[in-house]
């Protein structure tokens, strides 16, 4: 009787995981069907976002210009002056030193995790199948004063303060639209929280114009799909 029951509990660990598997993929598939589909978000090579952020009480123009090979750049408009507040060319991580004005190498090991993101634009969910990531359905939850479903994420480890840590992230999906509306991730070993809303559609793919991350809001003006971008933006200018 006992064997039975083991076995029974087994068959049932088995179901339950099956289906919360099969839960979070059809939520993150219509979650991609519903802001523009596969086909559309695969033919992204590029993408520049325009956004301002208050600072002290000052309005700083941010951009933001991300690319399918995974660079990274994000200049901000202060005093006049175009500074690049942190960039990834591929082989160098960088920032600008604020107090000497002159670009500085990160750590490798910051580095080697900026590497990780390549696997991951536009989203980590458009081809976390391939990427060999893990998704699990965990449950209902409300987030903004929105029912969502609660989706977690496993992608490869990163490095943090030299030990190899999991990297979970845990996605929020608004149970109305499909859309998540709270990030909660991990980003250079630090915790994030990540809140979005005001979904906009642009070139036939929706993404969210409001954003907030670790309570520092911030507000899109623009979002343009493969634009042109030159890669003297993200280079590290040192060498």
């Amino acid at each position: 009787m006992k064997v039975l029951k083991s076995l029974f509990a087994l068959a049932l660990m088995l179901v339950v995981s099956s289906v919360s598997a099969q839960n979070a993929e059809e939520i993150i598939a219509t979650y991609i069907e519903n802001t523009g589909g596969a086909e559309a978000w695969s033919k992204v090579n590029a993408t520049k976002m325009s956004a301002t952020v208050n600072q002290g009480g000052m309005s700083i123009p941010v951009t933001v210009y991300n690319t399918k090979d995974g660079k990274q750049a994000v200049i901000i408009e202060f005093n006049g002056q175009k500074i690049t507040q942190m960039a990834y060319d591929g082989t160098h991580l960088w920032t600008t030193n604020f107090m000497s004005m002159k670009p500085e190498k990160s750590s490798e090991e910051m580095t080697q995790n900026m590497a990780l993101n390549k696997n991951d634009f536009p989203s980590p969910l458009l081809n976390y199948k391939e990427n060999g990531y893990e998704v699990e359905y965990v449950g209902t939850e409300t987030k903004e004063g929105a029912e969502t479903y609660k989706v977690k994420i496993t992608q490869e480890p990163i490095m943090a303060n030299g030990v190899e840590s999991p990297s979970i992230s845990y996605y929020y999906f608004d149970t109305e639209n499909f859309v998540p509306i709270v990030i909660e991730t991990t980003q250079m070993g630090q915790n994030v929280n990540i809140v979005m809303s005001d979904y906009q559609e642009v070139d036939g793919l929706y993404f969210p114009f409001a954003m907030s991350q670790a309570g520092q809001p911030f507000e899109m003006s623009e979002i343009v799909v493969n634009p042109e971008v030159d890669d003297t933006l993200f280079a590290y200018p040192g060498e």
